[in-house]
């Protein structure tokens, strides 16, 4: 006897009439921000969205393996076909604890992921070049410099540079900071020390922008349909990647999450202790710290060089 047999028909054939319902009610249930919800709402009407095509009425574990190989197949990244089985997981597990459904998603695995970085970082000197790609006789240029700059030297996420307000620039021991609300936070409870040149480029940019309001956001558009309201994602990332190209980098793998990528790379060419760049990067587990540091020891690693001296000598 299956789960679902054991699980007793009538609460079944109830699950099935009504699974359009159990969807809404555990949109519903979850306890999230927004943007969570939808990232859910979104990955469950996938799941749904195959059943209906495969006539699947009454789920069983075996259609949940099946979707997960059609996610693969179907060419999904492994991230996206990770959180869609998440999703599934959490779905099926609330549906058992309320007595709906049996949890049919019981412990399937997601993707296998690859934890190296999908983008690249900068080398110092590629770093410099970027920088001078900013025309600082113009408002954009003094924004865009100082944003880039911001983000090479802190190594800022995109979102952290939208979400910063002009009073977010304050004082801690002797040094400026620039307080954060990082991924996941709902307030601003943790800060970077702002190095002088960052500190300058910021100063520079707001006196030609004439900002007087504390609350008003540390960038602002120019664009006319927006002017003087916060940037979006896609604006920062449209004037990075600008940048690497005026430079001479146009390359997928480099975007405006490769200067954070840059700042924490060169920060441990630094010579700083990993429990520091931990705390720097704002990462919450150590182990992706590492995953930085292993690349940098696997660059390092001299025996190709080693083997072609004894081959070619």
């Amino acid at each position: 006897m299956d789960n679902i047999t054991a699980y007793g028909s009538n609460q079944i054939i109830e699950a099935r009439q009504n699974m359009a319902e159990l969807y809404g009610r555990f949109i519903a249930y979850i306890d999230a921000t927004p943007k969570t919800i939808d990232t859910y709402r979104k990955s469950l009407k996938q799941m749904f969205n195959y059943f209906n095509l495969n006539g699947i009425t009454q789920p069983r574990r075996e259609d949940i393996l099946s979707y997960r190989e059609h996610l693969k197949t179907a060419g999904y990244k492994p991230t996206t076909t990770q959180g869609y089985i998440t999703a599934a997981r959490l779905f099926f597990q609330w549906a058992a604890q309320e007595g709906l459904y049996p949890n049919i998603a019981d412990r399937i695995k997601g993707a296998k992921l690859n934890r190296d970085h999908k983008k690249d970082y900068l080398t110092t000197r590629q770093a410099k070049e970027v920088l001078k790609a900013a025309n600082k006789d113009t408002l954009q240029g003094l924004r865009d410099y100082a944003i880039i700059t911001l983000m090479m030297t802190c190594g800022l996420r995109t979102i952290e540079v939208i979400r910063a307000n002009i009073e977010d620039m304050r004082t801690a021991g002797d040094n400026t900071v620039l307080y954060l609300q990082g991924k996941g936070r709902e307030e601003k409870t943790e800060f970077t020390k702002l190095p002088e040149a960052a500190e300058k480029a910021i100063r520079s940019y707001l006196k030609a922008r004439q900002a007087t309001d504390p609350t008003e956001p540390l960038f602002t558009s120019l664009s006319n349909n927006s002017k003087g309201e916060r940037l979006s994602t896609r604006a920062i990332s449209g004037l990075v990647k600008e940048k690497l190209i005026i430079a001479g980098y146009d390359s997928p793998r480099l975007t405006a999450h490769s200067l954070r990528h840059t700042a924490v790379t060169l920060s441990i060419l630094a010579g700083k202790e990993l429990s520091e760049v931990q705390q720097f990067a704002r990462h919450a587990d150590i182990n992706t710290t590492m995953i930085y540091n292993h690349s940098l020891e696997m660059a390092k690693n001299g025996c190709s060089e080693a083997v072609a001296a004894l081959l070619f000598d």
